[in-house]
């Protein structure tokens, strides 16, 4: 009986628990966290007009808005343009500063807080007033900062987050860029690298290889380069020292970028550290480093540019197929015919040698083969000897496509008719192109 009514007892305390429970949380706000916190500074983002950053390295940096940008105005020998994001970034954070807790409303020894020289300064202008947020060391679990606002007592914890926001040097708040050019007005890029130039153009708001003159370029690889270059962000600056220091008197690479009748130049250097060269823009005075691999990119020979499949057309757009092999032409072409039900479906036949229903398996299979194949590099000319294959497909209307295959040893090659240079694709794929031919036969 005991052991039944405490039982009893701890149901219905439990009962009202959560029924306590249930009405408290009802009346609660679903987004309170029941912790209300003050903010540091009573400021809206966009009424900063000036910024000043006191790094831990000692740097200095004040940066001024200027309608929607932003200048590095000191130091005065590291004058330029600001690097938006960052200031938005130190901007935004001030604004939305919180006080994680009060830790003394009256300090007295703000070394104790790391206050009485502060690591890291961030001061701020607004309709004229200044304000400094002043940041010390971190407390023993890691988790938040001292921090508080010069000319007042009380220090306070701001989230350890943050310090990555406010701890900026100056190369750290200045616009990266390492080529200024607005990036929708260019048209044109020219590379040279080892006494030889490549010409990039825009046509019909795609980019693809104009010299040496190549009429089908892989546009993705074109792409790539452009918006490599376009996109070079400094990694670093290097000491001011004659340009010869760093390969820029006789550069690995020299990068002209047109935008319309204005013409930019980015001078690519010797090797800097590990994974980075030295680079310049010609119209600016930094010598700076990038990415190594936006150099590789350039000396890229013009093939690695061309379009490596070797049919534009696709399966669902040939419209007819001729073959020949061994002296023999067989022509294959799509019909339309209608149905029992009246409705209209397509088909293959082969209308040469002799006119008959052609598998359309096997054709999907054929025109699947060829037009998924792809070269893997360009050579001047094929070997001397007879082909193995010639095929022509006929798409979209009119336009025509005919490739030799042939192959020698191990190697197999593609030439595509009127076009320079010949393929070079794996000798399986020829054997797999004459593989679904002779299933036609």
């Amino acid at each position: 009986m005991r052991g039944g009514r405490s039982l009893l007892i701890l149901l219905v305390i439990a009962v009202g628990f959560g029924a306590y429970l249930y009405f408290v949380e009802m009346k609660r706000d679903p987004l309170d966290t029941g912790e209300k916190r003050d903010k540091v500074f009573a400021i809206e983002p966009d009424k900063i007009e000036e910024i000043t950053v006191k790094s831990e390295s000692g740097d200095r940096t004040t940066l001024k808005k200027s309608g929607n940008d932003w200048q590095i105005v000191a130091p005065a020998d590291k004058s330029a343009n600001a690097d938006g994001a960052e200031a938005s970034g130190i901007s935004t954070n001030l604004s939305n500063l919180e006080q994680q807790r009060v830790i003394d409303e009256n300090a007295q020894n703000l070394a104790d807080f790391g206050l009485d020289k502060p690591r890291i300064e961030v001061s701020f202008k607004s309709g004229g007033q200044e304000q400094t947020l002043q940041i010390g060391t971190k407390t023993p679990t890691g988790s938040d900062l001292y921090a508080k606002v010069a000319g007042q007592p009380k220090v306070f914890l701001i989230a350890s987050y943050l310090e990555s926001t406010f701890n900026r040097s100056t190369f750290d708040l200045r616009d990266k860029t390492a080529i200024k050019v607005d990036a929708q007005q260019v048209d044109s890029l020219e590379v040279t690298t080892g006494g030889a130039t490549k010409k990039f153009a825009k046509v019909n708001s795609a980019w693809q290889l104009a010299s040496p003159a190549e009429p089908r370029s892989d546009a993705v690889a074109v792409d790539n380069v452009v918006s490599r270059v376009l996109n070079a962000q400094m990694k670093s600056l290097a000491p001011a020292k004659d340009l010869k220091e760093y390969g820029l008197d006789t550069p690995a690479a020299t990068v002209r970028i047109g935008t319309g009748s204005s013409q930019a130049t980015l001078l690519i250097g010797k090797a800097a550290d590990e994974g980075n060269v030295y680079a310049k823009d010609a119209a600016r005075g930094d010598v700076f480093t990038i990415e190594s691999g936006i150099l590789d990119d350039l000396k890229k020979a013009p093939a690695e540019f061309r379009q490596k499949d070797l049919f534009d057309a696709r399966s669902f757009n040939t419209t007819k197929v001729e073959i020949v092999r061994g002296g023999q032409t067989m022509t294959f072409e799509k019909v339309k015919e209608k149905g029992k039900d009246g409705a209209e479906t397509e088909k293959w036949r082969q209308v040469a040698p002799a006119a008959k229903d052609a598998d359309a398996e096997k054709m999907n299979a054929l025109l699947s083969t060829l037009t998924g194949a792809r070269a893997d590099a360009f050579v001047d000319k094929a070997p001397a000897g007879k082909p193995d294959v010639v095929v022509t497909l006929i798409f979209d209307g009119d336009k025509r496509e005919r490739v030799t295959f042939s192959k020698s040893g191990a190697d197999g090659f593609a030439t595509r008719e009127n076009e320079s240079g010949v393929a070079k694709i794996p000798s399986t794929l020829v054997d797999d192109i004459l593989k679904a031919v002779e299933g036609l036969v």
